[in-house]
């Protein structure tokens, strides 16, 4: 009998699930491959660390942006590896994966994810929105009639839905997340310093420093090493909580724009559920210091993070495998 494996396939990281075990990975979303043959050398972390390191011959990078897949054969290859490290392949034992797609995606994008899965072995595969497996991931009663919102701020998209009796009534999907808070720091480095920073030191930098609310500022300081922009040679600078407030002032304030939206567009009868209830916010982008301050400040709504944020789209992904089918009506099935 096949594994049956849930994957959330995510721009930044990858998680996968595998019935009667739980989740078995947790492995950044990135690979090395050679560039003559275009072969596999590393993935996950040990591709991470070689992240614009990489010699003429190689090439390190993510092979999926803003939620979809940018280069098809690498993801591919990619899954392949993951379900080989998970040991859920075998010659004569393929999975059944269950994986979570943005909402609001294209044909287009939804065929992509299946066709990459499908080459990297699979026997079958189901999808389902991403939104509605945060939402079950976090605790959160899906099926009743009673309003709920779900806020997950991923790498590449942060996706906002509010849903009752089992599907999403009102949602965004923007690609606007933690890559993009990322290159916001770079360009404020840039402007502010004189300095050119790399994607990982600005990653360093949000998560030692980064606050959304000047309450949640912290007192450290980090020292950024780069490059002089006019003299090319390498400097430091000294960077403050403030500054990287400062840098991603733009990219939340187009977060909080897409709730205040998706709130307006939802009925009043669920609207008033929501006030009563709350905001949920999950993703790897709820870890950011004071999110939950700004957007509660923006909104006039209670905010909640998730007890385990980057888990909670694979943890919900797991509860649908092992509901014994009471679940099933969530996800878009297609066999090969």
């Amino acid at each position: 009998m096949g594994k049956v494996l849930g994957i959330d396939l995510g721009t930044a990281n990858t998680f996968i699930y595998v019935k009667g075990r739980g989740i078995v990975l947790r492995t950044p979303t990135v690979v090395s491959i050679d560039r003559a043959t275009r072969e596999l050398v590393a993935v996950g972390h040990s591709a991470r660390r070689m992240l614009g390191k990489t010699p003429a011959s190689m090439l390190a990078f993510r092979p999926l942006k803003s939620g979809v897949i940018a280069d098809f054969d690498v993801t591919a290859k990619m899954i392949r590896a993951f379900f080989e490290i998970t040991d859920s392949i075998a010659l004569f034992s393929r999975p059944s994966v269950i994986v979570c797609i943005p909402y609001g995606v294209t044909e287009v994008e939804k065929r992509a994810v299946e066709d990459a899965i499908f080459e990297a072995g699979a026997r079958s595969v189901a999808l389902v929105e991403e939104p509605l497996a945060a939402a079950i991931g976090v605790g959160l009663k899906v099926g009743g009639a009673r309003g709920s919102m779900i806020v997950d701020i991923g790498g590449g998209t942060t996706e906002v839905a509010v849903m009752s009796l089992g599907g999403i009534v009102s949602s965004r999907s923007v690609r606007i997340a933690g890559d993009a808070l990322d290159e916001a720091i770079i360009e404020y480095m840039r402007k502010t310093y004189d300095i050119l920073i790399g994607d990982m030191t600005a990653e360093h930098l949000k998560m030692r420093l980064g606050s959304a609310h000047p309450s949640a500022d912290s007192t450290a300081t980090e020292e950024a090493q780069g490059r002089d922009v006019r003299t090319g040679h390498a400097v430091s600078r000294t960077v403050t909580s403030a500054d990287i407030r400062t840098a991603i002032k733009e990219p939340l304030s187009d977060i909080v724009h897409a709730i205040r939206a998706t709130l307006e567009t939802t009925p009043p009868e669920l609207t008033s559920d929501i006030y009563d209830s709350g905001i949920v916010l999950s993703g790897g982008g709820a870890r950011l210091r004071g999110i939950d301050t700004l957007i509660r400040e923006k909104i006039g709504v209670r905010v909640m993070i998730a007890k385990n944020p980057l888990d909670s789209v694979c943890a919900g992904i797991g509860k649908i495998i092992e509901s014994e089918g009471s679940l099933g009506n969530l996800l878009k099935y297609r066999g090969k």
